[in-house]
């Protein structure tokens, strides 16, 4: 079973669920993917809870405040990128004119973290370990993490905000008539970034998208259905494979994606 134990600046090294109702998606998930919820000490904090599958951690989800949810808050999945010092990331991120949504917090015994929304509205958190062992992180199995992506219209001011940010470069890729870039993090792949051209994007804010690997594109939107997700964007081939968006339950998005090969 493969793991990813640590994490350079600049690539994914987190997704976390939050939710309206943190018991039934964790049932969603568990009966989607085979995860298991590991209830966390949260030291008197919202509760939250490690999804797991064959022993190894693939994200966490946590509980809604009655405050958020009262301010009309979507559920919705997060990405969090690595940093070595999250205080620093903090103060750049404010410098670039990112907004600063959560100020770098510490997560006992675990790391800090801190939340920003850039230009277009689109939520962002970043991550410092202190955990010297990291964590062994599951990747490249059905119902690992996969991939995260930016959904946006200002490619140009995404690029100069991520890029000051975190050290990204971005490298254009073919996609037809769909502007696409790939998200570099020194040598590594580490996410992409789409622009919401066309009608078909009226009314979508920006949002980063979370991509969970499946062995069977078709078998895993029907079990989600079944499960009780909508589709938003049917099963569809890709030069990687094929890939579906879909909303769980409580409306948080998230895709599927078969790679092929």
């Amino acid at each position: 079973m493969p793991t990813h134990a640590s994490f350079q600046p600049g690539e994914f090294c987190w997704v976390d669920l939050v939710a309206h109702d943190m018991q039934t998606a964790m049932e969603f998930y568990g009966e989607l993917f085979g995860w298991t919820a590991e209830v966390q000490n949260t030291y008197g904090g919202p509760p939250y809870a490690m999804f797991m599958k064959d022993g190894a951690v693939v994200g966490g989800i946590g509980q809604m405040s009655d405050e958020m949810m009262g301010a009309g808050i979507p559920p919705m999945w997060n990405s969090y990128v690595a940093t070595d010092d999250c205080e620093a990331t903090e103060a750049r991120a404010r410098e670039l004119g990112a907004l600063v949504t959560v100020p770098t917090m510490e997560v006992p015994s675990m790391g800090k973290l801190a939340f920003f929304v850039d230009q277009e509205g689109a939520s962002i958190a970043c991550w410092q370990s202190t955990n010297d062992d990291g964590v062994p992180f599951l990747k490249g199995e059905h119902g690992s993490l996969s991939w995260n992506e930016l959904m946006n219209r200002d490619t140009a001011g995404a690029k100069a905000l991520y890029g000051g940010l975190f050290d990204w470069d971005f490298v254009a890729m073919p996609m037809g008539d769909t502007r696409y870039e790939m998200i570099k993090a020194g040598s590594v792949d580490a996410g992409g970034m789409m622009a919401m051209d066309g009608e078909r994007f009226d009314g979508v804010p920006a949002h980063w998208l979370v991509y969970f690997q499946v062995d069977d594109g078709a078998q895993g939107v029907a079990a989600a259905e079944e499960a009780g997700a909508t589709v938003m964007v049917p099963l569809t081939e890709i030069p990687v494979g094929r890939f579906s968006v879909l909303s769980d339950p409580q409306g948080a998005v998230f895709c599927l994606i078969e790679l092929a090969g």
